[in-house]
């Protein structure tokens, strides 16, 4: 579970980060969950975006999202929502410390 400060400072980190991966209509599904997986894995931090003919709303696709594969959700804005996960070897991100 993330702190307050430790969403705000991934927040900062992903202001100007573009959506790498994008809901679209074919949905969430196992294959679209391993790409996400992976691409998590390598960054820790990720934006995506909901397509406006997808079935999910932001809130909905980032919540199945996290439970599927075990991240936090960081922030949801519109269509678009962050999600973090700690790589399990070779963490990149240092979150400031919890109290």
């Amino acid at each position: 579970m993330l702190t307050g400060k430790q969403r705000s400072y991934l927040r900062s980190l992903g202001n100007t980060m573009d959506a790498i991966i994008q809901v679209g209509k074919a949905g969430i599904d196992e294959s679209f969950l391993k790409q996400v997986n992976e691409v998590l894995e390598a960054r820790e931090l990720i934006k995506l975006s909901v397509l406006q003919n997808s079935e999910y709303n932001a809130r909905e696709a980032c919540g199945a999202i996290c439970e599927g594969i075990g991240a936090e959700p960081v922030q949801v804005i519109g269509n678009r929502f962050l999600i973090y996960r700690k790589a399990r070897e070779k963490s990149k991100i240092e979150l400031p410390p919890k109290k």
